[in-house]
């Protein structure tokens, strides 16, 4: 160990670390360009062939060029995947149906037997119910 001072250790593990960040950032600019529905396939391919080929100077060009999108586009992703996830909780725990008028009735002659609203709320309710 003696010949391998702590100084390059630290150089080896920095350029280690900036290596696999370089990895990182090509991988997301190549996922952006995937994902993105405005750009047609020739671009795409245009794209990907200069951030493959020229991969340092591909890869600022693309940032200066479309990184504020990027954001946009991963605003709008996580959006659309929380709204899927959403529909599919209201789907499998069935509240996507719409009760029909006899249910909420039942359901409201029910709340007024067991004392939790009074007889003039339960007429008002049945009013808008029936209205």
């Amino acid at each position: 160990m003696d010949d391998y001072p702590l100084l390059n250790a630290f150089l080896t593990m920095l350029w280690l670390f900036l290596w696999i960040l370089w990895f990182f950032l090509l991988f997301r600019i190549i996922t952006d360009l995937l994902r993105d529905d405005s750009l047609g396939g020739w671009a795409k391919t245009g794209w990907m062939v200069f951030v493959i080929a020229l991969p340092f100077l591909g890869v600022f060009v693309y940032v200066i060029a479309r990184g504020s999108g990027m954001g946009r586009r991963d605003a709008a992703q996580a959006k659309q995947q929380n709204e899927a996830f959403q529909a599919y909780v209201r789907e499998a725990a069935g509240t996507n149906r719409q009760a029909t008028g006899v249910e909420e009735l039942s359901r409201l002659a029910q709340l007024k037997s067991n004392g939790d609203i009074s007889a003039e709320e339960f007429e008002v309710a049945k009013r808008k119910l029936l209205a």
